[in-house]
């Protein structure tokens, strides 16, 4: 008989602790995706283009600059006396240093950007999950490539939806 009873106790914890279970609603989100996919994110992707472009391309001009100057350099390096040569050399040197402080500049500025754009416009979609949270009753939205999930259930993914309301919202921002 105590047998019994405890045979049944353990099943009452377990048909307790799945009905638990069954109240819980999760959903996934990617944030990367919704940043580069949303209206705002792609707005915000042509203006990030075109300063990328513009640096690259005074990058590649200083490139091309530095490498007439070496090859100038290599072809008076016979007919140069050794003080000219030097001269020559240090110049290089020095227009060399520039090109890197342009790079390192260039990449800084376009990191600061993203950053920038992130800072932005994370907790506006942060707000937008929120809203949806409420309304559609999950216990929790996860964000798979924060939370490392290595499997969910595509059926569970909002990404899609988040898209949706976030564009609408930016949208009535916008006007």
């Amino acid at each position: 008989m105590k047998r019994i009873v405890t045979i049944f106790g353990v099943i009452v914890l377990l048909l307790a602790g799945s009905c638990a279970y069954a109240e819980e609603k999760i959903a996934f989100i990617n944030m990367k995706d919704i940043l580069l996919l949303s209206d705002h994110g792609k707005e915000a992707a042509v203006e990030f283009q075109t300063v990328f472009q513009k640096k690259r391309d005074s990058i590649q001009s200083r490139e091309a600059e530095l490498k007439k100057m070496k090859e100038e350099l290599e072809k008076q390096r016979l007919v140069l006396t050794e003080p000219a040569m030097r001269e020559k050399e240090l110049e290089y040197e020095k227009q060399f240093r520039d090109y890197k402080r342009l790079v390192e500049d260039s990449n800084a500025e376009i990191q600061r950007m993203d950053q920038e754009l992130s800072r932005k416009m994370i907790p506006e979609v942060l707000k937008v999950v929120n809203t949806i949270g409420k309304r559609d009753g999950y216990t929790m939205i996860l964000d798979i490539a924060a939370a490392g999930i290595a499997y969910h259930s595509p059926a569970r993914d909002i990404t899609k939806q988040v898209i949706l309301e976030f564009n609408k919202e930016y949208k009535s921002r916008k006007k």
